[in-house]
């Protein structure tokens, strides 16, 4: 297979494009393109933490995540999950696996006693909307975390890592790197893998659809994604470095 239905190699990632401060109200925000796919990704601070904190007397700050589709995110409209009544099982399970991934790169502690809410918002799917939110949500954090120590609310950066996610699969016996849609919904395995800006693991998220398959597979698979979260790493990088001056935030009322 030496070209995909979009023209790219099986090793290629897609395009990348960032656009910061999407949303005014928010402390930091990108709107992050990875090819098709778009995210919106707010970072909203709180000067609260959550009860069970204050409960149990946990010290430091918090750090959790939304996730949703918006109804054009699809081809076919998507309910909004407050006409359901419920938020599906999809969007539950990503919006852990991106609070999980944050966190593994913050210092809590660092926080302070506040709370930094992560919302990924969905505008456009084409396959990877998990992996394109963990990645801009880290660059929505970043933003967030520069205005606060901009306007003198932490001392010190909590983030001890970037962190960025991408996925995998092997589509008619090929691993591909990067899956779009029609990748995604056909290969046989596909795997999303979460990785620190220093190379280790946060999160693996491998499994056949109709289809087993062996470790050697696994580890072509996990090769292939450590190389693919490289490429992510440095387009945060030259996105950070490229990224416009940063509005102070308001003085915390006294």
């Amino acid at each position: 297979m030496s070209s995909r239905a979009d023209g790219r190699s099986p090793h290629e990632l897609r395009p990348l494009s960032c656009q910061w401060d999407i949303a005014a109200n928010a402390t930091g925000s990108v709107l992050l393109r990875s090819g098709r796919t778009e995210v919106i990704c707010t970072a909203t601070v709180e000067e609260s933490v959550p009860r069970w904190m204050k409960d149990q007397n946990v010290p430091g700050g918090w750090l959790t995540a939304e996730y949703s589709m918006l109804p054009a995110s699809t081809h076919d409209r998507k309910t909004r999950d407050s006409a359901r009544g419920k938020v599906d099982g999809r969007s539950t399970e990503i919006q852990r696996l991106l609070g999980r991934s944050l966190r593994a790169v913050t210092d809590l502690g660092a926080l302070g006693a506040r709370s930094l809410w992560i919302d990924c918002d969905v505008l456009a799917a084409d396959g990877g909307t998990r992996t394109t939110a963990i990645t801009g949500g880290c660059l929505a954090l970043r933003r967030a975390i520069e205005r606060l120590q901009g306007s003198g609310r932490i001392s010190t950066d909590p983030l001890r890592s970037p962190v960025a996610a991408i996925s995998v699969g092997l589509w008619q016996g090929t691993a591909l790197l990067d899956l779009d849609y029609p990748e995604d919904r056909d290969a046989e395995v596909d795997m999303n893998v979460v990785m620190t800006g220093a190379g280790r693991l946060v999160e693996v998220q491998a499994s056949g659809e109709e289809h087993d398959f062996t470790r050697q597979e696994f580890d072509q698979l996990l090769q292939l994604a450590e190389e693919g979260i490289r490429g992510v790493l440095s387009f945060q990088n030259a996105a950070w470095a490229a990224r416009p001056l940063a509005i102070p935030l308001a003085p915390k009322p006294a």
